[in-house]
């Protein structure tokens, strides 16, 4: 089997409409801004200085991302597993991120880019206090780029459909699994690990 090359790709794929070039905004807008404001997940994807590439959750009330101006936003860091994958990724790499945001219900999906910096600056983290505290640093996010996706990724998944949900009994507790892998810490089952995580929110 051989790997396509550019050339390849070019012969499959027709070339994408004025219309989806031109969605691609150099700034957030108002539907933009509104989208981010009701989401309360997305998903960070950064690179590092040798080149990896990193994605990562990111949760909180709906508008956890705070739209400053429509080329900056600010995301506050909560409780994870202090890997700081993505901060490494942005003091030490180029900068450039990557965000697609999620609202439940809603099957487009709307993605920005830009270059990153991270504060810890006692002033602006008061001002982001949620789940009653403040987040351990800010993103700040200089935005270059946004556009809607369409829905039919999500449309052929059935992300947002009652009749896809999965029991979480038929997967093991996350505990677990990581006991299974590493033979470190003890297994907790997942309702354990819930109460947990929500003292750690």
């Amino acid at each position: 089997m051989t790997d396509l090359a550019a050339p390849d790709l070019a012969s499959i794929y027709p070339q994408p409409s004025p219309r989806v070039i031109a969605k691609a905004r150099p700034e957030i807008d108002v539907h933009a801004k509104k989208f981010i404001e009701m989401s309360p997940f997305c998903v960070l994807a950064t690179s590092g200085a040798n080149g990896e590439v990193d994605a990562s959750p990111r949760g909180g009330t709906p508008g956890f991302v705070t739209v400053t101006g429509p080329n900056e936003m600010l995301m506050p860091d909560r409780s994870g597993n202090n890997r700081i994958d993505s901060f490494r990724n942005i003091v030490e790499g180029s900068g450039f991120l990557q965000l697609i945001f999620f609202v439940p219900g809603i099957d487009e999906t709307l993605r920005v880019g830009g270059r990153g910096s991270v504060t810890a600056d006692p002033d602006l983290l008061s001002q982001m206090i949620e789940f009653g505290k403040p987040p351990r640093a800010v993103l700040r996010i200089a935005v270059k780029e946004a556009y809607f996706h369409c829905g039919k990724a999500l449309m052929r998944s059935k992300l947002w459909g009652a009749d896809t949900r999965v029991e979480r009994k038929v997967f093991p507790s996350i505990s677990t699994v990581i006991h299974e892998q590493t033979s470190l810490g003890e297994p907790e089952s997942q309702e354990a690990v819930y109460e947990r995580y929500k003292t750690q929110l």
